[in-house]
């Protein structure tokens, strides 16, 4: 359905705008009114990781005049594979810093308002109120929701997308004339079940396909153009190169913008609410996790242990902890690992970061072999503090 445009024409463009903006004048739905809207438009990204970057560059070629960025990370050499609006030199800088160099460096003519911190229930409805769109570009559940729950709450439309290794996804989600988040998604998923992008992987370019739509339907909500994809999902899948959309319906029961909401303020929690990890696994690490020091001298004083690394193989690949043994998550989950375990030896579980082996660590506990336990903050862990020379991923 076509909407109003979402703002007001600026007053005029200068001659210089005029020059840069050239092709947008020629084109008819656009022209001198659709540019000058871009022009007097606030937009907020939130996030200037793999969606961010390619929607913060095309924002502001495309002349919004008011570009906020805000992230609370920092570049690292990992990012530089999609993150495109980084490049070596930015590596430990902030990302919300790195962004709004190269922001400026693309097009000096607009405004931009660096937010270098983290996006949290105490300031988000304060920071989103200032702009008229927020892109949504944020890699985790909790963030998404909170993202959703203030936009709703403030009357913000908002551009939504989603990543992960070939499959990518968008919407826009505007209470006052469509669903919400909420609407499409009324639970998380349980923990442990979808994957992040650090743990799954995304390819590079698929950030560049979903952030340029992304910014496309911003164009088209400021402007006031075109059908907008509010009550649809758009999903890509760049192996088959298809592009299919799925209606998604207003839930007149949803409890955030439903006839009788129940949700009318933010959560206070949303990392609870989506949970990092189930409630059996947090039971599970719970005096049973080591760090990677104490792995090490474990390893050193020959103690009867099995190390068991619960990744993918590709990541196996990567990097791997000596003499760790490889059975992924997915055997412990439907049960085929168990029998390989050895019940004369101390089992050792250990992941990534540790969400993984935390989940299994409650499959190995239930199933018997009650000293099990899990290293704290994974493989990654274990290069920090005592092989540096590993590499990372």
């Amino acid at each position: 359905m076509s909407l109003p445009p979402l703002v007001e024409p600026a007053a005029e463009l200068t001659v210089d705008e005029v020059r840069r903006y050239s092709r947008h004048l020629i084109i008819p739905d656009v022209g001198m009114a659709g540019q000058k809207r871009l022009k007097n438009a606030k937009v907020l990204c939130v996030g200037a990781g793999g969606l961010g970057s390619p929607a913060l560059l095309y924002l502001a070629a495309a002349g919004v005049g008011t570009l906020g960025v805000i992230d609370f990370d920092v570049v690292d050499e990992s990012n530089l594979q999609r993150q495109v609006i980084h490049g070596q030199s930015d590596v430990g800088r902030p990302k919300a810093e790195s962004a709004a160099a190269s922001v400026r460096e693309i097009n000096p003519l607009i405004d931009v308002v660096v937010h270098n911190e983290v996006l949290t229930t105490e300031n988000v409805m304060d920071i989103f109120a200032r702009y008229d769109l927020i892109v949504d570009g944020t890699d985790n559940f909790a963030t998404r929701y909170m993202v959703n729950d203030a936009a709703v709450l403030l009357g913000k439309p908002y551009v939504w997308g989603s990543i992960y290794r070939f499959d990518g996804q968008a919407s826009v989600f505007w209470a006052e004339h469509g669903p919400c988040y909420r609407c499409l998604y009324p639970e998380p998923p349980p923990p442990g079940m979808v994957p992040s992008c650090a743990e799954g992987g995304v390819l590079g370019v698929l950030c560049a396909s979903i952030g340029s739509i992304q910014v496309n339907e911003a164009i088209k909500l400021l402007t006031g153009i075109g059908e907008p994809l509010v009550g649809r999902l758009m999903i890509y899948d760049a192996l088959e190169m298809t592009y299919r959309s799925v209606k998604v319906r207003k839930d007149p029961e949803c409890v955030l913008c439903g006839k009788n909401p129940t949700v009318t303020e933010l959560l206070e929690d949303y990392e609870a609410f989506c949970g990092a990890v189930s409630e059996e696994a947090q039971e599970a690490v719970s005096g049973s996790t080591i760090t990677a020091a104490e792995l090490k001298s474990w390893q050193d004083a020959g103690e009867n242990i099995y190390v068991i690394d619960v990744r993918e193989p590709n990541e196996y690949e990567i990097v791997s902890i000596p003499g760790a043994v490889l059975i992924p998550k997915g055997e412990f989950l439907n049960g085929s690992a168990l029998e390989r375990l050895p019940q004369d030896k101390k089992i050792v579980l250990h992941c990534k970061s540790g969400v993984r082996s935390a989940e299994c660590l409650a499959v190995v506990k239930n199933a018997g072999f009650s000293d099990a336990v899990h290293l704290g903050g994974g493989v990654l862990s274990w290069i920090k503090t005592v092989d540096p020379s590993l590499p990372t991923y």
